[in-house]
């Protein structure tokens, strides 16, 4: 009878015990967007499309510049011309 038991444990298939590793999906975040983007014009005279706010930062020498945040480019700031 313990044969027939251990017989019938052994032939049953085994189960992993952790579930499956789901294959992770690297995040695109300067990719994809949502809607919302906007062009501007850059301090070098391009025109940039970018999705973020555009804010007000200082310089080094003290002054304020404008800038746009996260750029289609991949730029995360571009300066804008006033």
């Amino acid at each position: 009878m313990k044969a027939l038991t251990l017989a019938l444990l052994l032939s049953l298939p085994i189960l992993p015990l952790s579930p499956p590793r789901q294959s992770r999906q690297p995040s695109a975040t300067v990719t994809r967007h949502s809607k919302g983007g906007r062009w501007y014009f850059a301090a070098s005279g391009h025109a940039v499309y970018c999705y973020g706010p555009v804010m007000t930062v200082p310089r080094a020498n003290g002054e304020l510049q404008r800038v746009a945040t996260f750029c289609r480019d991949g730029s995360a700031v571009v300066p804008l011309k006033d």
